[in-house]
């Protein structure tokens, strides 16, 4: 297996079926290949029916464009009118979010209509970013404000809410930012607190509520299931930062990482409580999977040995065990695969 190092991932402008599983559990690859006249492509999100979405580009240029792959097709959705975009989640109903640039160069959130691409505002400052959505349509990411901080929103029913922070100051609130939301409309994100230090966050009927860590400093949380389980990474005693899967008790369990000195970043998780993302292996990225709250596998190591792509990062599971990857190959080709259980 070619191994993937760090440095050269390209750059891109950043449901209650139980699937079993084992620990003897393999996958068939597809290869989604890339829009036309693009020579990469990136997997973000999929859902139920295995529509996924993410961004294809040209290399050594900011052109991006959103895509929608379905049937082993990709469809190409565009942008806001600038050079790049790039989808960060889809719902049951195949709707998009996520961001672009439009002609004035500025980032916008957006919802697709069809193949189209529709901006959802801001909180005031003029830019703001999607990273998820529900089936009911709610989007979740971060925005500026009208005084220039970066708060984390919800947007619902033709609405964007600041749903505030942690007591971050201005100035200190890079990761403000809310990067999931269930079908419940409970949201999850990263906030920095008035002393400087980031957690995850639950936010839910108007509350956002501070998430703890494994020990260390810090944490941050990147998806919430259905069933109310949350899945990101926080810091360890040791001063790591791993996988964690928090109960909706607030209980934190540790899914590892790999080594010693590894770092891993849990980035989705389905309603079977199947987490995926990504994490260090010496100077190399490898996608992982963690199934009943066991410690991270290397999805590397579930795929044919001839399938010719090394899995740098797992980044959507739908509940049928689907998982929505970016792969590069020996020649340094990446594009997103998508993994299907057999």
């Amino acid at each position: 297996m070619n191994a993937f190092p760090m440095s050269t991932i390209a750059s891109v402008f950043l449901l209650v079926a139980t699937a079993s599983f084992s620990a003897a559990q393999t996958y068939s690859i597809t290869d989604l290949g890339t829009l036309q006249g693009m020579d990469y492509s990136v997997g973000r999100a999929i859902n139920g029916s295995g529509q996924t979405t993410g961004a294809s580009g040209s290399n050594n240029s900011n052109l991006a464009d959103v895509f929608v792959g379905s049937g082993g097709t990709l469809t190409n959705y565009g942008t806001l009118g600038g050079d790049t975009g790039i989808g960060n989640g889809i719902n049951a109903s195949g709707v998009v979010a996520g961001y672009s640039t439009n002609a004035s160069r500025a980032y916008r959130a957006f919802i697709s209509s069809g193949t189209s691409l529709v901006d959802i505002g801001d909180l005031g400052g003029g830019s703001a970013v999607a990273y998820a959505i529900n089936d009911s349509g709610d989007v979740v990411g971060s925005a500026v404000t009208a005084d220039r901080a970066n708060h984390p929103f919800l947007y619902s029913a033709g609405h964007m809410t600041d749903l505030g922070t942690l007591g971050s100051p201005n100035g200190n609130d890079w990761w403000n930012s809310a990067q999931g939301v269930n079908n419940s409309g409970v949201v999850t994100g990263t906030s920095y607190d008035a002393d400087g230090n980031f957690f995850g966050f639950i936010w839910s009927s108007g509350k956002m509520t501070k998430m703890g860590t494994l020990g260390g400093l810090w944490s941050q949380a990147w998806a919430i299931n259905n069933a109310g389980q949350v899945t990101g990474n926080a810091y360890t005693k040791k001063g790591g930062s791993h996988t964690f899967l928090m109960s909706p008790n607030g209980k934190m369990k540790d899914l590892g990482a790999f080594g010693k000195t590894g770092t891993s970043w849990g980035f989705a998780i389905n309603d079977s409580g199947v987490v995926v993302g990504q994490a260090t292996s010496g100077d190399f990225y490898h996608a992982f999977i963690s199934t009943s709250g066991r410690k991270i596998k290397d999805l590397n190591k579930m795929i044919p040995k001839s399938s010719g792509w090394t899995l740098y990062e797992a980044r959507g599971i739908n509940n049928a065990g689907q998982i929505v990857c970016s792969a590069i190959n020996a020649a340094g080709t990446q594009h997103a695969i998508l993994l299907t259980p057999r």
